[in-house]
């Protein structure tokens, strides 16, 4: 397997584990899933930069040929599709030729969602969760901003500290491929944020006490990269998630994106907006949240809805119809 080809594979890999959660015995199945796919693309002279639609489709051909059962085709796609929204996310290549294809007969997944009662409850866990205050001021500031920017958790750990300056209702965020977006900021992302700044400077000029460079990074760490980790802050919202009584398996860095843009949609913001506002250049990827937004209605309207169950059972006796 060529070096771009293990490259793409693991950082995709990590990304899965470190945003969503994936299980090894996950990770290790798509890992054979795109190793399979790799050497396909390798007999026909191509590689995962340079695949096109028609080669996925053809390599889905392959696998029906070979007798594999649909579940494993399905989930082979699966990768396939991830692997692709991943590297167009991270700017790896400029489009995804899998996005338009079609399951063997498998219903599109939704994206899972947090209601907005247990977003408040995951934010206020997060404002009591830490050792100290400090930690507890940048956890609040975390989940904030998260919530408030729609940012993916990369953008988030690794938001430099110089992005927060200036016009406290405006985030300058750093998106794939180089791309800056600005996102408005809540009343209580901006609190949270000028709480967390106060301390920040303040770990800093203690840094220039000990004449050691002071962080650039909003959320600094004494890893390698410099920054709090996505694995790190995986961690960290599982734990809130506990705290507050949510079901852990719900919640995600990745589904406090959606939450952003599902609950902004059910409140009148436009879809070109939500858009801008999550950094995707194609509108496609945004309407999604309409699926879920329709979906959740849906689900509403079954529960609540009086006359969901049927209409109620006429009187025992009563003659109906014709009469016969």
């Amino acid at each position: 397997m060529q070096t771009s080809t293990f490259h793409w594979i693991s950082t995709f890999l990590e990304a899965q584990a470190a945003e969503l959660g994936a299980a090894t015995n996950t990770q290790l199945a798509y890992g054979r899933d795109l190793k399979d796919f790799d050497c396909f693309l390798a007999r026909e002279r191509l590689d995962f930069l340079s695949a096109t639609r028609a080669a996925v489709e053809n390599y889905l051909i392959y696998c029906d040929a070979q007798g594999l059962a649909k579940s494993t085709r399905a989930r082979r796609l699966s990768a396939i599709k991830q692997l692709y929204r991943f590297a167009f996310e991270e700017g790896l290549r400029s489009d995804n030729p899998a996005i338009q294809i079609s399951g063997p007969g498998q219903d599109k997944r939704l994206p899972k969602i947090l209601s907005e009662t247990e977003v408040d409850a995951l934010l206020e866990a997060a404002r009591a969760s830490g050792r100290s205050q400090s930690d507890q001021t940048r956890n609040t500031c975390l989940m904030e901003l998260l919530y408030a920017t729609g940012m993916r958790v990369s953008e988030l750990v690794s938001l430099p500290i110089a992005a927060t300056r200036g016009d406290p209702r405006l985030l300058l965020i750093m998106g794939k491929g180089g791309k800056e977006r600005m996102v408005p900021l809540s009343p209580p992302a901006r609190t949270a944020l000028a709480e967390w700044l106060v301390l920040r400077d303040r770990l800093d000029e203690q840094a220039r006490m000990r004449r050691q460079p002071p962080s650039r990074f909003l959320f600094p760490s004494r890893g390698k990269l410099g920054h709090l980790t996505r694995h790190r802050f995986y961690l960290l919202i599982k734990e809130f998630a506990v705290a507050a009584g949510v079901d852990p398996k719900k919640v995600t860095p990745h589904t406090l994106r959606h939450a952003f843009a599902t609950h902004l949609l059910a409140n009148g913001a436009d879809l070109r907006a939500i858009q801008t506002m999550l950094g995707h250049a194609d509108v496609a990827t945004t309407e999604i949240y309409t699926h879920v937004l329709e979906e959740r209605l849906s689900e509403l309207v079954l529960e609540h809805h009086p006359l969901a169950a049927g209409p109620p059972p006429g009187p025992v006796g009563k003659a109906t119809g014709d009469g016969h």
